[in-house]
């Protein structure tokens, strides 16, 4: 399956507030999961200094994440797909 990084501008976030925000996106990708559409959240890297935040997922394509992450209510900017380059 595919891998995509989902990018966030999350400006005056809260550690609390992100918590909230990455269970919220790991509920909706089970949800989306247990329907018949395979969503999984890999991992997610916060840059506190610029208030960003990537998430990486395995998702069928882009227009599922888009639905995963506004059925979350978690903001994104952009979704694009990434090749794993572990060495």
């Amino acid at each position: 399956m595919p891998t995509y990084a989902v990018h966030r501008d999350l400006p005056g976030i809260t550690m609390d507030q992100l918590a909230g925000a990455q269970q919220a996106v790991i509920a909706s990708s089970k949800k989306f999961s247990e329907a018949g559409t395979p969503v999984k959240l890999i991992r997610s890297n916060f840059y506190p200094v610029a208030s960003k935040c990537t998430c990486l997922f395995e998702s069928p394509n882009p227009e599922v994440l888009k639905k995963v992450n506004e059925d979350a209510a978690v903001p994104f900017q952009t979704i694009e797909e990434v090749l794993d380059l572990t060495p």
